[in-house]
C-alpha cells in the first residue's frame, strides 16, 4: 500500500526590515570642469547591487548615481555626475542564511549643495526595505495505491504554485535623429529617461516585453551665439526575454529597474551630429505562477480493516486578485520662484510608496508623486531653473476578500505626467498612476501525510448490527453515515436504490454492514 503525494512549491513571506542610509559626501570638480555658480537640476538613481543573506543579519551593497545641470561663472551650462556607493549590515529577525532577499531602495530626499565653487555637497536619505521568501514545497496525499478495499473522500483546491523565479537583463538600443529645425550637436548637456506603460506578458519559453522610454535631452549647438536645446522623443520598445519554464497564461509578476543609461551624439550619413544614440539596460526581477486546481484526500476508512490516519496542516496560497489600477492625480503647484516663469521645459515625476492597509474589500494605497519641472524664467543670467514639488495621493485598489495575512505586492509606474502653467506662477498638473496589484489569498487546509491499515477490533463491530435501519438527519452525508457503519457509499447507493448523493431529513435508510465478525 502506497499514499500518492501531490507536491506543490510556493513561496512563504518570512518578513521585512526596514532601516536607512544617510547621504553626506563632498566631491570636487575635475579641472577641465567650469567653475559652480548655481545649480539648476539634479537626478539620482538607486540601484541595489546584492543582498547577502546571513543569520539574522543581510548585508546589502548599492549605489546612487547622481547627476547635476549647473551653471558656471561665465553663465555656460555643464553636468556633473557621480556615485555614492552604500554597503549596509540589516539586522532581520528570523532571517536564514538560504533564504532568497529581495531589495528595494528609494530616495527618500536628496539636496546638492554648493559648499565653494569648485565643490558641491551631497545630502540625502535612502530608504532600504528587505523582503525575506523562502521556497518551500507541500506535499498532501492525492491517492492511496495496493489496497483495494479503502474508501477515499477527495476535495478540490484551487491553488497558484510558483513555476519562475528569476532575475535577467533586458536592452534597449535606438537611435534618436533631431529634427531639422535644430542645430548640430555639440555637447550633450543632459540625459533623462523615463520608463512608461511597460507591459511584461509570458509566452510559451518566452516572456515579451513591450513598453515606451520617454527621452529628453538638453544640448549646445555647435555655434557659439545658438542657446541651450532641448529635445523630447517617446520611443516605444519591445523584444522577448528566454523563460525556458515560462507558459502563456501564467500569472506574471515583474519588477522593472534601470540599472544602465547611456547616450552620446554621433554623425549622421552627412557627418553631421545629429543622431543621438541610446543604450539602456533593464534588470528584471520576474515571478511566474500558475493556477491549478488539484484534487487532495480529506479522509479514507475501510468497511473491513482499521484505517489509522496521520494528518497535518498544509499553507497553499489562491490567487485572489491580479489587475492593474489606474489613480489619476489633478492637483495645482504653486512655484514660489521669484522670476516670472516664460516657458515649462520639461516635467518628471517619481513616484514614493508610503503605506498599505487593508481595508474593507479593497487594498488602500497612500504615498506623494515628486514632481519636478525645468522651466525658463525671465533671469537673462540664468534663464534654465527648475522646481520640485510634492503632490500627496491615496487610491484604494480594489480586491474582494482581501485579508490580512494574505500576500500582495504592488508595482507602482508612472503612466502619464502633464503639466500646464495657469498663470502667477501656478502649474495644474495631471498624472497618471498605473498600480500592478497580485493578491494571493492564503489557505489553510487539513491534509493527510500518511496511514496505516490493521485488522477492526472485534468489539467494534459487535456494537453494530449486520442490518441497520437508519433515520436521516439534517446534515448527514452519504460518506459520513458509511464510514461510521462500516459500509460503502455504492453499497448504500444500491441497496436503497438512491439516484443521487443528496439525503433528505427523515429519509429511512437500509444499511448493510460489510466488515464481518471474527
Amino acid at each position: 500500500m502506497e499514499l500518492k503525494k501531490k507536491r506543490i512549491h510556493m513561496n512563504r513571506l518570512k518578513g521585512k526590515a526596514m532601516a536607512q542610509a544617510t547621504l553626506d559626501e563632498d566631491f570636487n570638480l575635475p579641472e577641465q570642469k567650469e567653475d559652480l555658480a548655481h545649480i539648476i537640476m539634479s537626478q539620482a538613481d538607486t540601484i541595489g547591487e546584492s543582498v547577502k543573506a546571513m543569520d539574522g543579519k543581510a548585508i546589502l551593497k548599492g549605489k546612487v548615481a547622481f547627476e547635476i545641470l549647473y551653471a558656471s561663472e561665465s553663465g555656460a551650462a555643464e553636468t556633473y555626475s557621480g556615485v555614492i556607493h552604500l554597503e549596509e549590515t540589516i539586522y532581520f529577525e528570523g532571517l536564514s542564511a538560504g533564504d532568497d532577499v529581495r531589495a528595494r531602495l528609494e530616495l527618500e530626499d536628496m539636496t546638492v549643495s554648493l559648499v565653494n565653487p569648485r565643490k558641491l555637497r551631497v545630502n540625502g536619505v535612502v530608504n532600504l526595505e528587505l523582503t525575506a521568501e523562502r521556497l518551500y514545497e507541500e506535499a498532501a496525499g492525492s491517492e492511496i495505491e495496493g489496497e483495494d478495499t479503502i474508501q477515499t473522500c477527495l476535495k478540490e483546491l484551487d491553488v497558484v504554485q510558483i513555476k519562475v523565479q528569476k532575475k535577467d537583463t533586458f536592452r534597449i538600443r535606438e537611435e534618436i535623429e533631431i529634427s531639422g529645425n535644430k542645430p548640430n550637436i555639440a555637447k550633450l548637456l543632459w540625459r533623462g529617461v523615463q520608463l512608461r506603460s511597460i507591459e511584461c506578458r509570458p509566452l510559451d519559453g518566452k516572456l515579451s516585453i513591450r513598453g515606451e522610454a520617454l527621452v529628453f535631452v538638453i544640448y549646445a549647438g555647435e555655434e557659439a551665439n545658438i542657446p541651450m536645446q532641448w529635445m523630447e522623443q517617446a520611443i516605444s520598445f519591445g523584444g522577448e526575454v528566454e523563460v525556458p519554464n515560462g507558459e502563456a497564461g501564467m500569472v506574471c509578476l515583474c519588477a522593472i529597474q534601470m540599472i544602465h543609461k547611456e547616450m552620446e551624439a554621433k554623425p549622421d550619413y552627412d557627418g553631421e551630429n545629429r543622431i543621438i544614440a541610446l543604450d539602456l539596460v533593464l534588470e528584471l526581477d520576474l515571478k511566474l505562477y500558475a493556477e491549478e486546481r488539484i484534487s487532495i484526500l480529506s479522509d479514507a476508512y475501510s468497511p473491513v480493516k482499521e484505517v489509522v490516519l496521520q494528518c497535518g496542516e498544509a499553507h497553499f496560497q489562491k490567487l485572489l486578485i491580479k489587475n492593474s489600477a489606474k489613480c489619476r492625480i489633478v492637483d495645482k503647484i504653486t512655484m514660489d520662484q521669484p522670476e516670472k516663469i516664460l516657458q515649462i521645459c520639461h516635467s518628471t515625476g517619481v513616484i514614493r510608496m508610503d503605506r498599505t492597509e487593508v481595508v474593507r474589500d479593497g487594498l488602500k494605497i497612500e504615498g506623494v508623486l515628486d514632481v519636478t519641472i525645468l522651466y525658463m524664467s525671465a533671469n537673462d543670467k540664468s534663464p534654465l531653473q527648475s522646481f520640485t514639488g510634492s503632490i500627496p495621493f491615496s487610491y484604494v485598489a480594489e480586491a474582494n476578500g482581501i485579508q490580512e495575512d494574505d500576500f500582495w505586492q504592488i508595482a507602482p509606474a508612472l503612466e502619464q505626467l502633464t503639466c500646464v502653467m495657469l498663470g502667477n506662477n501656478e502649474v495644474e498638473v495631471r498624472a497618471s498612476l498605473l498600480l500592478e496589484l497580485l493578491v494571493l489569498e492564503k489557505l489553510e487546509e487539513s491534509i493527510l501525510t500518511g496511514l496505516s491499515v490493521q485488522p477492526i477490533a472485534p468489539e467494534k463491530l459487535d456494537a453494530i448490527a449486520g442490518i441497520t435501519g437508519y433515520l436521516v438527519k439534517p446534515g448527514d452525508t452519504l460518506w459520513g453515515i458509511a464510514r461510521q457503519f462500516y459500509t460503502t457509499a455504492d453499497a448504500i447507493r444500491e441497496s436503497n436504490a438512491l439516484l443521487s448523493d443528496r439525503l433528505k431529513g427523515g429519509e429511512r435508510l437500509i444499511l448493510i454492514r460489510q466488515g464481518e465478525v471474527l
